[in-house]
């Protein structure tokens, strides 16, 4: 799949998302990348770049505080060659992705790994 085709569905997925949460989405980058660098790597604790779809680069909102001003903004990568190799198809790469950036978004809004598998997101 081409690099655009794939931003494609990253932005329909972000465009997917409840406009409760799209409002609230404020100081953070949506990126699509190729690859997880080594130090995105260690901070996910991954060893193998293939292993990692996705990641949270920020403090989520549940942990901003009043001083959270004049800051660059956060960060979600989308790395697109990992989750094409888990794919077969159109239809597989488009959910995944869907369910990646609904993960990392949830991140952003303080939603962490033991709760997004509490709630049977994983």
């Amino acid at each position: 799949m081409e690099s655009l085709d794939f931003e494609h569905l990253v932005d329909e997925a972000l465009n997917d998302l409840p406009a409760y949460f799209r409002e609230r989405m404020d100081n953070v980058a949506i990126v699509v990348e190729d690859w997880p660098d080594q130090q995105t790597l260690r901070l996910a604790g991954v060893r193998r770049p293939e292993e990692l779809q996705g990641f949270y680069h920020g403090i989520p909102l549940t942990k901003r505080t009043s001083g959270y001003m004049l800051v660059a903004p956060d960060k979600i990568s989308i790395y697109r060659q990992p989750i094409l190799m888990q794919c077969h198809n159109g239809h597989e790469v488009k959910a995944l992705v869907t369910h990646v950036v609904q993960h990392e978004v949830a991140h952003y809004f303080g939603i962490d790994d033991d709760r997004l598998r509490e709630i049977g997101a994983y």
